[in-house]
């Protein structure tokens, strides 16, 4: 897998812009994507150095359209949190 592939996008709540103070971002990766995968493709892709990373799985809520059910995709959540001398990452050009 790409780097570019493993890494959707970014998660981007309130409290998600809280943790940035403590140098911890929050990305929505690839459900098959394992903790390694994430940490090499961030530091990659944006040139940090990551100290470790916590990832969730989500399951699909069931949701009904009329006569027509189904389940949402699933998802998988990474927080992945940069060493102390790591340059921190741009989400939001200023």
């Amino acid at each position: 897998m790409d780097s570019r592939d493993i890494i959707k996008r970014p998660v981007i709540t309130e409290q998600s812009t809280d943790v940035m103070a403590d140098k911890k971002y929050t990305f929505e990766v690839d459900v098959r994507a394992n903790k390694t995968q994430v940490k090499d493709a961030v530091e990659e892709i944006f040139g940090v150095k990551v100290a470790k990373v916590n990832v969730m799985n989500y399951k699909g809520k069931f949701k009904r359209m009329g006569k027509h059910a189904g389940y949402t995709n699933k998802r998988r959540k990474a927080i992945v949190t940069l060493t102390a001398d790591s340059k921190e990452i741009e989400l939001f050009e200023v």
